[in-house]
């Protein structure tokens, strides 16, 4: 308990002594040891360093989860050591409820069978985003988090301790300075002796001989003269010890300083890590957004098989009175003539069969031009492969579905979907 207590009232000096120090040189009392140019270059790149990369690793977390919530929960998971919880992505439940959706409205029914279909691809993108996520936290997130909760508390306590020695360093200064100052102050304080006026010595010969001898005198002397020297040594070993207590806080400042100086020069190798977890993480977002756009090229793909079934919803009426199912030799997209139906301009109609493609004809007016935006394989002999960025002419003819259009470029001709273009004026 004495041990401790002594130690605890030692700490306490050490620490109000500092504070006396730092105060001193807030004010500009007190002379402070400044660091060379090198160290101070090496500190500046540290902060830096950890300030950007606190940022870069905060809005990496936003953008990954953006749920708040979510996010809080996973760091009590981490600080408490704990696995954390397998957690279902928008776009898998997304998938899931068409799915669930889908039953219920019945498979087989138009709306039905799209929303198994889309629902299984939004599956599919949250399953990418979901690896997306995992290998951005692996290898971008955990490295910054690593130097930021590893290394940078590391720099951070060296650093610390580099400015305790400083601060001892100064306190030893400028305890030197003050004991050479007093020692100055007392070596240039005259001897008692030397400094006896004649007159004074000679009345108090006539004195110490009237009372019949020196002694006394001598004995006063003796005394003034012996407070001098012991003074002056008392201060000459004040200097000593302050010297010796200099020197041993110049080493301890040099070799701290030598510490820090090497783990602030890593920051270097810090940089060239989080170049390659860069890279890494620039690596995921692009396989991920390829994986994205590859399933919604293949979703779009899927639907665009069943053009007409928009239409059939729309005017359930019509199937009524016209000759269904239109073989694959037809124009899909376009209703199949009704046998009371008038004939249209433009287009030439057999007595009693569906349109062909053939028989389309270009109406002088109302065509365009369009930049076909990506590519597109045709399913049938009356569509149109797509290439993406050429230019073809587009029009459309009465009774068609208004998700596609007639393309021709040059001598062929077919349906083309709308989504796939951008029409010009």
């Amino acid at each position: 308990m004495d041990f401790n207590l002594k130690k605890l009232t030692s700490d306490a000096g050490v620490f109000f002594t500092r504070a006396v120090q730092f105060t001193e040189e807030k004010l500009g009392s007190a002379e402070k040891t400044e660091l060379d140019t090198h160290l101070e270059n090496l500190i500046a790149r540290a902060d830096c360093t950890k300030n950007w990369t606190e940022k870069i690793f905060r809005q990496t977390e936003v953008l990954l989860q953006p749920n708040p919530s979510a996010r809080i929960e996973e760091f009590f998971y981490e600080k408490l050591d704990k696995k954390i919880p397998s957690r279902t992505t928008n776009g898998e439940l997304l998938g899931q409820y068409m799915l669930d959706a889908a039953k219920d409205f019945g498979p087989g029914t138009p709306y039905g069978s799209t929303l198994i279909t889309v629902g299984e691809y939004q599956s599919r993108l949250g399953g990418a985003e979901r690896e997306f996520l995992q290998t951005s936290a692996i290898n971008f997130l955990t490295p910054l988090r690593n130097f930021l909760e590893g290394d940078w508390r590391t720099i951070s306590k060296e650093r610390r301790l580099l400015e305790n020695r400083r601060l001892d360093l100064d306190i030893c200064k400028a305890r030197v300075k003050k004991a050479k100052q007093a020692e100055a102050k007392a070596a240039a304080e005259p001897d008692f002796q030397e400094t006896r006026p004649r007159n004074y010595v000679l009345s108090a010969s006539a004195s110490a001989q009237s009372s019949g001898g020196w002694d006394s005198w001598d004995l006063e002397d003796s005394k003034e003269s012996a407070n001098v020297m012991d003074q002056r040594k008392l201060w000459s070993e004040e200097v000593d010890k302050a010297e010796q207590e200099l020197r041993v806080a110049q080493t301890e400042f040099d070799r701290q300083a030598e510490v820090t100086r090497l783990l602030l020069e890593g920051i270097s190798s810090t940089h060239v890590n989080h170049l390659r977890c860069l890279h890494e993480f620039v690596e995921a977002q692009a396989t991920y957004y390829a994986q994205c756009h590859q399933y919604m090229q293949e979703l779009q793909k899927e639907l665009s098989r069943y053009p007409n079934s928009f239409a059939s919803n729309a005017n359930p009426s019509t199937s009524a009175t016209c000759p269904s199912p239109v073989s694959s030799a037809t124009l899909p997209g376009v209703s199949p003539p009704c046998l009371a139906s008038t004939s249209t301009p433009g287009i030439a109609r057999e007595p009693s069969g569906p349109l062909k493609i053939q028989d389309v004809q270009q109406p002088s007016t109302g065509h365009r031009k369009a930049k076909v935006l990506y590519d597109y394989d045709a399913h049938d002999t009356s569509e149109l492969s797509l290439l993406a960025d050429e230019l073809i002419t587009v029009y459309t003819v009465p009774g068609m579905d208004p998700d596609w259009l007639v393309g021709e470029r040059g001598n062929q001709k077919g349906k083309v979907p709308v989504t796939y273009l951008e029409l010009l004026s």
